[in-house]
C-alpha cells in the first residue's frame, strides 16, 4: 500500500470516530417513567348501626280455634235437613240444621207432665188432710178433758158411796175409749211427714224424668252454635240414627290457629327484644331468658301468617301459647298463631281463607331494642370483614356474629360506625392492597 491511501485510510477513520464521539454526544437520555401500582375496584358500604327487624319463622298446617263435632244424644228418624249442609258450605249462626223425629219424646214429656200433675195433687190432699186432722185432734182432746173430769167427778162419788162400781166402770171405759180416739189422731199427723217425704221423693223423680224428656227432645233439634263452615256430614233426611253417632263436623270461622314449628334460638331471639325480654339492656344474646307468657308484652310482637303457595296473601296472628316440650324428631318448638276473622276479604282463588289442614308460613318479628350493626353475610369470610382504610388499602378485621337471618349478619364486635366494609370477595385479600372503592349501595 502506497503512501497515498495510508493517509486516505486514516482520514476515514478519524472522521468516523469524530461522527460516533458527536453522536454520542448528541444522544438524548431515556426518560425515567416511575412505576403505578394497580388499584383493585371494590364496592362498599359504610357501616351505620340501625333498628333491625329480627324474625323467626317456621311452618305448620291451620286447624279451627273450635271444631264443633255433633253427635247424637238421642236416636230417632231424621225428618228434616237443611238444604245448604253439606261440606264447605257457610252457615250463620242459630241456623236449624237437623231435627230428629221429636214424637216419643214429646210424649215422654206428656206422660212426666201427667205424672207431676197428680203428685202435685197428692201433695195438696195431704195438706188438707193434715189440717183437717188438726183440726179434729182439737176436738177430741176437748172431749178427752171432758171425759177426764167426768171420771174425777166419778171416783169422788164412789168413795162418797153416792155412785155404784159399774157407773164409774163405764165411765173409764169411755175415758179410754177418747185417749185411744185423740191417740188415734195424733198418730194420722205423726205421719203425715213421712208420706209428705215419699210424695216429694216421687215428684223429684218425676220432675227429673220431665227434665230428662225435655233435654231429649231439644237434642232432637240441631242449630249452629257459631257461624260455622261444614267440614263433613254424615246423614240424610229420613235416616236412622242412634245415640252416639256423629252426624256432622263443622268449624268455627270467626278465629282459626296455626301452630307452627320454630326453632328454640329464633324464637328466644325474637322475643328478648321485648321489654323485659332481655336480663341485661344491650345485650344482642337471649340466655337466661324464662318464662315470658306472664312477664313479656306478646301483643308487640309483628307476626304474619301466609300461605305457602300464595305469597301474596297473609294476615295478622298473635302468638297465643307455646307447647311445653320439643318435637322430638326436628327439636322444634310448636308455637300456636291465633288468626282472627280468617274469612274475611276472601276472594278464592287469588286470596283464599284459611281453611283446615292448610299449610302456611308464620313470621314473628320485632324491633331490637337498640341500633345493632347489620352487614350482608356475604361480606363475611370466616369470622373476618374486609374494611378500607383513610389510605384506601385494604384491612382484614375480625368480627364476632351475633346471629344470621337470611342473607344478613348482625355483628356484636369488630365494627364501628363509619367503617367502610368491602362488600365484594377479594382473592387473594392481602393486608395493604390497594383499593379503588365504588359508590356505596
Amino acid at each position: 500500500m502506497n503512501r497515498k491511501n495510508k493517509l486516505t485510510l486514516a482520514l476515514a477513520l478519524i472522521v468516523g470516530i469524530a461522527f460516533v464521539v458527536i453522536m454520542v454526544k448528541l444522544k438524548q437520555p431515556p426518560e425515567r417513567a416511575e412505576a403505578k401500582v394497580a388499584s383493585t375496584p371494590v364496592r362498599i358500604m359504610t357501616v351505620t348501626p340501625r333498628v333491625f327487624l329480627t324474625e323467626a319463622r317456621g311452618y305448620g298446617q291451620v286447624l279451627p280455634a273450635q271444631s264443633w263435632n255433633a253427635v247424637a244424644n238421642v236416636g230417632g228418624r231424621v225428618i228434616w235437613k237443611h238444604p245448604d249442609l253439606e261440606s264447605g258450605n257457610l252457615i250463620a249462626e242459630g241456623t236449624r240444621l237437623l231435627e230428629i223425629d221429636p214424637t216419643r219424646y214429646e210424649l215422654a214429656e206428656a206422660s212426666a207432665q201427667a205424672d207431676l200433675a197428680g203428685i202435685e195433687a197428692e201433695l195438696r190432699q195431704l195438706e188438707q188432710e193434715e189440717r183437717n186432722t188438726a183440726e179434729l185432734l182439737k176436738l177430741e182432746e176437748r172431749r178427752l178433758t171432758l171425759a177426764r173430769r167426768e171420771l174425777d167427778r166419778a171416783r169422788t162419788l164412789v168413795e162418797r158411796g153416792a155412785l155404784s162400781e159399774t157407773r164409774y166402770d163405764e165411765q173409764q171405759r169411755a175415758t179410754l175409749q177418747q185417749e185411744q180416739a185423740v191417740q188415734s189422731l195424733r198418730n194420722q199427723l205423726n205421719l203425715i211427714p213421712v208420706r209428705r217425704d215419699t210424695l216429694q221423693a216421687r215428684k223429684a223423680r218425676t220432675e227429673s224424668a220431665l227434665a230428662g224428656a225435655l233435654e231429649d227432645l231439644q237434642d232432637t233439634r240441631f242449630e249452629a252454635p257459631w257461624d260455622l263452615r261444614v267440614h263433613q256430614t254424615n246423614i240424610d233426611t229420613g235416616q236412622y240414627v242412634s245415640p252416639g253417632q256423629t252426624l256432622l263436623i263443622a268449624d268455627d270461622i270467626s278465629r282459626a290457629e296455626a301452630t307452627v314449628q320454630l326453632e328454640v334460638s329464633e324464637l328466644r331471639r325474637v322475643l328478648s327484644q321485648l321489654p323485659g325480654g332481655q336480663p341485661e339492656p344491650g345485650a344482642l344474646t337471649t340466655d337466661n331468658f324464662t318464662d315470658f307468657h306472664e312477664t313479656l308484652p306478646l301483643g308487640d310482637l309483628q307476626i304474619r301468617v301466609t300461605p305457602t303457595n300464595i305469597p301474596d296473601a297473609h294476615w295478622a296472628g298473635k302468638l297465643t301459647r307455646v307447647t311445653s316440650s320439643l318435637d322430638p324428631a326436628t327439636r322444634t318448638v310448636q308455637a300456636v298463631i291465633s288468626v282472627e276473622e280468617p274469612y274475611r276479604n276472601a276472594n278464592p282463588p287469588a286470596r283464599p281463607p284459611l281453611v283446615r289442614n292448610m299449610f302456611v308460613q308464620a313470621t314473628i318479628a320485632a324491633p331490637t331494642q337498640a341500633p345493632v350493626v347489620v352487614i350482608p353475610a356475604s361480606a363475611l369470610h370466616q369470622g373476618v370483614v374486609y374494611l378500607v382504610d383513610e389510605s384506601n388499602r385494604l384491612q382484614r378485621q375480625e368480627v364476632k356474629v351475633a346471629w344470621h337471618q337470611g342473607d344478613q349478619a348482625v355483628i356484636n364486635e369488630g365494627l364501628k360506625p363509619g367503617d367502610r366494609l368491602v362488600l365484594d370477595d377479594l382473592v387473594p385479600a392481602i393486608d395493604g392492597t390497594l383499593l379503588a372503592p365504588g359508590d356505596q349501595p
